[in-house]
């Protein structure tokens, strides 16, 4: 595999954007199992004293930066990354691979109306032949095991969880016996929400310097104001910790 760098005692893979999709085809192709996350500040984090979220995360194949703050961060550190590999590009590549190679996929996640409007949206650009079905987020944590052998059962290669964090890291990593026949899950927090245009994703110009969360405070203030001026505060803190020492 590739070469990983040492992020708050998180091994984030070095992998460009392009490389990350050939891992994933490849495993595909040779019907092998592959568990990947993306982490931001925020989920970074929350891993320092969340210890089930840190274990799910380190647990996984591949672990790509989804926030350019991660990628900020490793160059400080010492240990830089190529790139940021956004959760949600890497599932728009992968959409296009499956039209390309007849790859099957399930969507897990969001309210009924949202996954539902993904799943139309993709059926009409691309085609109905990709989806192995769809469901939406809100299930009883006792349901869990009957949800997993549900998209087990579908035919998918590739499954989608667009819930908030940590529980879409810890159903993948509870749930991965059931899961194998799977050959790639990951996680895609609100990228349901972006696709089915519910929400908006930020201008590019602002993601390239790290403002995504910015743009999406301002679309949710009243929910978002906490967690980003926690996280973001406390990442900064880390990170710089890290770096000169406590």
């Amino acid at each position: 595999m590739s070469q990983k760098a040492n992020i708050l005692n998180c091994h984030v893979d070095k992998l460009t954007m392009d490389e990350t999709i050939k891992l994933i085809d490849k495993s595909i192709q040779n019907k092998s199992k592959l568990q990947h996350v993306v982490v931001n500040a925020a989920k970074l984090v929350n891993m320092q004293s969340d210890i089930e979220l840190h274990n799910s995360v380190v647990s996984c194949d591949i672990i790509n930066a989804d926030g350019q703050a991660v990628v900020w961060a490793s160059k400080i550190l010492g240990d830089p990354l190529p790139e940021r590999v956004a959760g949600i590009d890497i599932m728009e590549n992968l959409v296009v691979l499956a039209y390309q190679k007849n790859y099957k996929i399930f969507f897990l996640g969001a309210k009924e109306k949202i996954v539902k409007a993904v799943v139309d949206k993709y059926s009409r650009i691309y085609s109905s032949d990709i989806i192995a079905g769809y469901r939406n987020g809100y299930f009883k944590k006792t349901e869990e095991r009957d949800v997993a052998k549900h998209i087990a059962s579908s035919g998918a290669d590739i499954l989608f969880v667009a819930i908030t964090s940590p529980k879409k890291e810890n159903f993948l990593s509870q749930n991965s016996d059931l899961l194998a026949r799977v050959s790639f899950t990951m996680g895609v927090g609100g990228s349901f929400d972006v696709v089915s245009g519910f929400t908006k994703r930020a201008p590019v110009w602002m993601q390239k310097v790290g403002l995504e969360w910015f743009y999406r405070f301002a679309q949710e203030p009243k929910r978002m104001w906490k967690r980003y001026l926690r996280t973001n505060t406390l990442f900064i803190w880390y990170v710089l910790k890290a770096k000169f020492g406590s």
